[in-house]
């Protein structure tokens, strides 16, 4: 039967974010379970109730990496992976298979249910205020919808529950609960987002966004309006996605107006190196003079709060290395105390080394795009994706400081992948050029001023919003004088030190969206945003190709049989693309 056994998942994080005030949760004696007359008392346990879902959710970070990244081409196994991850990679996965169980994200969605019941029951009772029944409810209820929505991801048909259930197994009746296709489930995670009464993030100061023992816990939680943005996107709505995600873009643009007002969110300059995330070298040109400790690597090992890490990270949550759960993705990616089960395919080293880098002022360039140096290492030997290492793998040295003190951070979401999202809403849109501008170098890029008056160049302004962007820059000396903005966006290819793709006027639309996609693939390679991205676009399309042939290359590359890769290629094109759907 399933409890209401939240309290346990809860210690994980209540611990980091020292909540206080509640009835003293660590007070109660031990046990699995608590009975209901001793919760959902008052807006702490309703509070306790939410850091629990997120404990649990955090139990789902290795299945969601290797789900979203190794069933695609930039993630592979190695000789330690044991035949389930195999089959995952080489799109073989059988019923037997503990991937192929959807049971994990169900047990999590029926603790969902549970919980946003008795929030209902507490807002009706008068145990909560109005606006923290609303806080509580949309983030569970955000939860569940992004839960649901990687369902639908990798299973394609699923039952859509939204009741506590007495016992999980009870979501295999098919005649209480059909499964719905994506398409319409889609339909279904709309609806209830958007009637959710609460969508910016939680007040800083207020219970659950505060800041205790170096964590500020305002990114752990699901960003609902970039949530909006994906569902509206694999409808195919891209109006409505640009506007969520714009809105998410411009967070910072409020307040007083400095460096943060220009940048947050907006892939703006700041003239500071933990904060910028360039591709710099200390000699242009010169390879070996490529940084490493700050700019861009050090993204992925700053510290909760810091300004760097607040501009660049929408949603993250932590390991701890003092608490539970464990921080699976060492294990899946370190072969040091880990067991190395997962490596990057030849296929994004490839995609790395096919880019070069700009002609610096002293005349030298870089053959190959300097994100994958800094997103990989050779460890013994061994290839190894480290942007989930960072803060447990030293980078000069190569080794942890203890191989028992296993920290970390999941990513989720961070502002390259707001930006792309946005492009490939603009693009379908019809506004080839401005999804092209928020690709590579920038807006102000995409519309240049032929001189220093700016005023009717560097803007979008004669577009209605989401597409009516504002950055004009006029410099010390342009007449008239701006500063708008927009005007430090500097575009995501030009950070990387990347030069402009040029794209053929004939086919801008799908030139760009192919453009977009590779460049998450250079961005955001390990991240957990591969498979849904390439299946997003085969579906638009109805262009199986788009799978196939980059999960055919990535095999063909990784040394099994031709007729292995064959056969995977053959069932991509066959549309044949979710796992089954077997508890």
């Amino acid at each position: 039967m399933m409890k209401r056994n939240l309290i346990l998942s809860a210690v994980v994080l209540l611990f980091i974010t020292g909540i206080t005030g509640c009835k003293k949760l660590f007070d109660i004696k031990p046990k699995d379970t608590l009975d209901e007359s001793q919760m959902y008392q008052n807006v702490y346990d309703a509070d306790a109730a939410v850091i629990g879902i997120y404990g649990k959710f955090m139990g789902l970070a290795d299945r969601y990496v290797v789900l979203n990244e190794l069933r695609a081409d930039l993630l592979d196994v190695t000789n330690n992976a044991d035949e389930n991850l195999r089959q995952l990679s080489t799109h073989t996965v059988t019923e037997s298979n503990p991937y192929a169980s959807p049971k994990p994200f169900y047990e999590l969605i029926l603790n969902c249910n549970d919980v946003l019941e008795h929030f209902l029951v507490m807002k009706k009772e008068n145990k909560m205020k109005e606006a923290e029944f609303n806080q509580r409810y949309s983030d569970i209820g955000a939860l569940r919808s992004f839960l649901y929505l990687q369902l639908g991801i990798h299973y394609g048909q699923v039952p859509y529950v939204t009741s506590s259930l007495k016992n999980v197994d009870d979501v295999k009746n098919s005649a209480n609960f059909p499964k719905l296709p994506f398409n319409v489930l889609l339909d279904s995670l709309v609806n209830f987002t958007e009637s959710l009464p609460y969508k910016d993030v939680y007040p800083t100061g207020t219970n659950l966004n505060i800041s205790v023992d170096g964590y500020t816990t305002e990114k752990f939680y699901v960003n609902k309006k970039v949530l909006l943005g994906d569902l509206y996107l694999w409808k195919n709505n891209y109006q409505k996605a640009a506007e969520y995600y714009r809105q998410v873009m411009e967070t910072g643009t409020q307040g007083v107006v400095d460096g943060r007002y220009y940048s947050f969110y907006k892939l703006g300059w700041d003239s500071d190196g933990a904060i910028d995330h360039y591709i710099s070298y200390s000699r242009a040109g010169d390879a070996s003079t490529l940084i490493w400790d700050s700019q861009w690597r050090i993204m992925f090992e700053q510290a909760y709060g810091s300004k760097g890490f607040d501009r660049e990270w929408v949603w993250v949550l932590p390991f701890d290395s003092k608490f539970q759960p464990e921080n699976s993705l060492i294990k899946l990616f370190s072969p040091v105390g880990g067991s190395y089960l997962v490596q990057p395919s030849q296929q994004v080293f490839d995609l790395w080394k096919s880019e070069t880098q700009k002609v610096s002022a002293q005349g030298g360039a870089v053959p190959y795009d300097a994100r994958g140096v800094l997103s990989t290492m050779t460890i013994g030997g061994q290839p190894v994706a480290m942007k989930f290492l960072y803060n447990y793998i030293n980078y000069a040295t190569q080794s942890p400081a203890s191989v028992l003190t296993k920290s970390g951070k999941w990513f989720l979401f961070r502002e390259t992948q707001l930006h792309l999202r946005f492009a490939e809403a603009a693009n379908r849109a019809g506004k080839y050029r401005l999804a092209w501008g928020f690709w590579n170098n920038g807006i102000s890029g995409a519309y240049p001023a032929p001189g220093s008056d700016v005023t009717l160049y560097h803007n979008t302004l004669s577009e209605p919003y989401p597409f009516n962007f504002d950055a004009r820059n006029s410099g010390s000396s342009g007449v008239p004088y701006y500063r708008s903005d927009w005007y430090r966006n500097i575009g995501i290819r030009n950070r990387a030190n990347l030069p402009n793709v040029d794209i053929p006027v004939a086919d801008s639309l799908l030139s760009i969206e192919s453009g977009l996609i590779k460049e998450e693939a250079l961005e955001n390679a390990f991240e957990g945003t591969r498979w849904a991205d390439l299946l997003r676009v085969a579906i638009r399309r109805n262009d199986p190709s788009f799978i196939a042939d980059k999960v055919y290359d990535k095999l063909r590359k990784s040394g099994i049989s031709s007729g292995a890769a064959s056969a995977a290629r053959a069932k991509l094109m066959a549309k044949d693309w979710y796992l089954p759907f077997k508890w």
